[in-house]
């Protein structure tokens, strides 16, 4: 109006002919259109930027091109996603801009799995199930492909909700041992001797990280060194989630909100309120309610000591005794207030942890507890639970089908950092802070349970302790030498890793297996993750020539075409392009379609011996490793995927350092988690020697610094 022009281009002045108003003046009436005209205009911008990224994220050639070496286009990309990605985004700034996961060709994928399977079968196993292949591509495939790319049209993601239904809540076996997974605290370091105040400051610390969380603060995670964005989507069911059990599939039931935990302890449930009168209670008043509870004499109720068995063992049972036991009265209240909880804790009476006399089996034994506990002092259909041991020790066991352990990992490095070097404790151990005397004690939980669920109860509890007592558990730390000496060998220290393993399965069991790595997809929205087939026909071939006693050169040129396989399997996975979701998913449309494949239902009863997986640090600024390297955590494991297999969890820390955790069965002959870390040990040394034959091994002083830095 005061410039005497319209940037609209005559827009404005339609707008207001349309307006129903006509009582207020013209000059009321074009601002009231400019308004209209600049909100349409605001949204308009805000959707062509998010279309605009989500097809520049679309672009993944970046992640195949050689280390260092960086195109022209990738550099322009590089600087059009910054700019498009804004300043500050918030956790979930980027959910609408990532791209959907792509549908493979089901001939790329079944060219795929041919090569993945050639050096795990002999020649006329190879030649049926390529006949097996090739009358699927040809025939039922293209159908099966046609209904997958229709689902594809209207989900986000045509993976993950039949992956998180099939895979993990229509399962029926316990989900203790074969589907949970956990987490350990400092290796090297007790922040404090006292149960209570560790568990103050950590309890504190997941109520500041759920604060944030819900005010979407937390940076959104990104591929390490890069500015891509990774899907934040899993992060929605950290807190306040239960799976519910069901007769014939489970569910995850997440709600809003929740300002108290349950506690269990010696036997007896408790709810501890964290908020008072809408403040979050100071580590030091948590400390203070916590405590009461390890003072708390009353005995359990009848059946309450070990009910939490019914969570670790079969779902079904479970799931009847839920429905007919636990249904109405007080049982319905004190079962809703666990499942409504923003999560579980343990107060644990053994200690565990690195110990003293730095046996050999104490993080052995530490792996157990965090993993399976007594079978009943856990709430396994927690999202997660806390675990905090007598001696000061923590550690976090977490249910897998709402997320993957990354999501879990990111909290559990920021409670550990925090309680560490932010709460922090006073001289004597205890949490910083005043207490307020008057807060009401926490509620111990009641229940009424009749013999006949107690005999459900012991039932559970005898299926539960038999998986329990049947996983042997290896965790070991190799120091040596980590990922700062394999860079300098120009190698990925995960090619370098999964090729050791390779090496030490074959050296343990005279033959090749299906080998599982887990990748990720959060490149792509609601992206979980995919499998890496690490065992390759350029893998095996190393593993022959080195075993056969080849030239080195020969060896490590192999070795070379290895790694890079595996890094091109790996990249694949990421963007899009693996074998087994796509596979997953023909198959559960052919079930649907009520349709037999042949090659299918051969593809998915396929066992995978070695399973395995890395667990990166993504926090690595919260820990200030450079004035206190013993600060890092033992990292996390789970249980064998197989029942004649092994589960391998590495982590890399820092440059000098890889821990590794190794898990089997006792009732599988074949299998011994001692001697697989053995043979790992001895493969990673044979392939640091190969690759680098003038490297030393690590003299006795340094050794003996690094015991010494376990006594502290």
């Amino acid at each position: 109006m005061y410039t005497r022009s319209d940037p609209s281009m005559g827009l404005i002045a339609k707008i207001q002919e349309h307006l129903p108003v006509s009582q207020i003046s013209s000059q009321c009436q074009a601002v009231l259109s400019a308004v209209v005209f600049s909100t349409m205009l605001w949204l308009l911008l805000i959707f062509t930027m998010r279309l605009c990224l989500k097809q520049l994220l679309s672009y993944h050639r970046w992640m195949f091109e050689q280390h260092g070496k960086m195109s022209t286009t990738t550099k322009i990309w590089v600087a059009l996603v910054r700019i498009f990605s804004g300043r500050k985004p918030l956790l979930y700034s980027y959910q609408g801009s990532l791209p959907n996961l792509p549908v493979p060709a089901v001939k790329d994928t079944v060219k795929r799995y041919l090569e993945s399977v050639r050096p795990l079968v002999d020649d006329a196993e190879y030649e049926r199930t390529t006949e097996l292949a090739a009358e699927f591509e040809s025939s039922l495939g293209k159908r099966l492909q046609w209904y997958l790319k229709l689902k594809a049209l209207w989900a986000s993601n045509y993976v993950s909700d039949w992956w998180e239904e099939y895979v993990y809540l229509r399962g029926r076996s316990p989900i203790m041992v074969n589907s949970n997974y956990y987490g350990m605290d400092f290796q090297y370091v007790t922040p404090t001797p006292i149960q209570a105040a560790r568990a103050g400051n950590a309890i504190h610390a997941f109520f500041l990280y759920r604060r944030k969380l819900n005010k979407e603060e937390i940076k959104p995670s990104r591929i390490p060194g890069t500015v891509i964005p990774l899907c934040s989507a899993q992060c929605e069911r950290i807190f306040n989630t239960a799976r519910i059990p069901g007769e014939e599939t489970d569910t995850v039931q997440h709600w809003e909100d929740s300002d108290y935990v349950v506690v269990y302890h010696s036997g007896r449930y408790f709810r501890l309120r964290v908020y008072q009168a809408g403040r979050l209670l100071s580590p030091r008043e948590i400390e203070f309610q916590v405590q009461r509870i390890l003072d708390d004499a009353t005995p359990p109720s009848r059946g309450e000591a070990k009910l939490g068995a019914l969570t670790a063992g079969e779902r079904i049972s479970w799931a009847k005794a839920r429905q007919t036991y636990f249904s109405s009265g007080v049982n319905k209240r004190s079962l809703d207030c666990i499942e409504r909880a923003a999560f579980f804790v343990t107060l644990d009476d053994d200690e565990r942890g690195m110990m003293a006399d730095n046996s050999s089996d104490g993080l052995d034994r530490y792996a157990k507890s965090l993993l399976h506990g007594n079978c009943y002092d856990r709430w396994f259909d927690k999202s997660f639970s806390v675990v905090f041991y007598k001696n000061g020790k923590s550690g976090i066991n977490a249910e897998h089908s709402w997320a993957d352990a990354p999501v879990v990992a990111h909290v559990w490095e920021y409670v550990l950092a925090t309680d560490s070097f932010q709460l922090g404790y006073n001289e004597e151990g205890h949490c910083k802070g005043e207490v307020d005397s008057s807060l009401p004690r926490p509620q111990k939980l009641g229940w009424e349970i009749d013999s006949e669920c107690e005999e459900q109860i012991t039932k559970s509890l005898a299926v539960a302790q038999a998986l329990a007592d049947d996983v042997d558990f290896h965790v070991f730390s190799f120091r040596e030498f980590g990922k700062g000496k394999i860079k300098k060998c120009r190698v990925s220290p995960d090619g370098f890793i999964q090729m050791a393993l390779q090496l030490a399965y074959f050296r343990d069991r005279g033959t090749f297996c299906l080998t599982y790595e887990a990748s990720m997809t959060r490149l792509f929205r609601e992206g979980r993750t995919e499998t890496v087939r690490s065992c390759s026909n350029e893998s095996s071939a190393f593993v022959r020539a080195l075993q056969g006693g080849e030239p080195a050169d020969v060896c490590r040129r192999l070795f070379r075409a290895a790694s890079d396989k595996h890094q091109q399997l790996y990249r694949m996975a990421m963007t899009g392009a693996g074998i087994d979701r796509h596979l997953f998913c023909l198959y559960v449309v052919s079930k649907y379609l009520g349709v037999d494949s042949p090659f299918l239902k051969e593809v998915l009863s396929e066992p995978w011996r070695l399973s395995t997986s890395q667990t990166p640090v993504q926090q690595a600024e919260l820990f200030d490793l450079a004035n206190h390297p013993e600060y890092v955590s033992c990292g996390g494991g789970f249980g064998p995927v197989a029942d004649d297999g092994y589960g391998v969890s590495y982590m890399f820390l820092a440059e000098n350092m890889i821990n590794f955790h190794i898990s089997c069965k006792h009732s599988c002959s074949e299998t011994d988690a001692h001697r697989f870390g053995d043979q790992i040990r001895a493969a990673l040394h044979d392939l640091l020697h190969l690759l680098d034959p003038l490297s030393k091994e690590p003299n006795r002083k340094e050794e003996s610094r690094g015991e010494v830095k376990k006594e502290k």
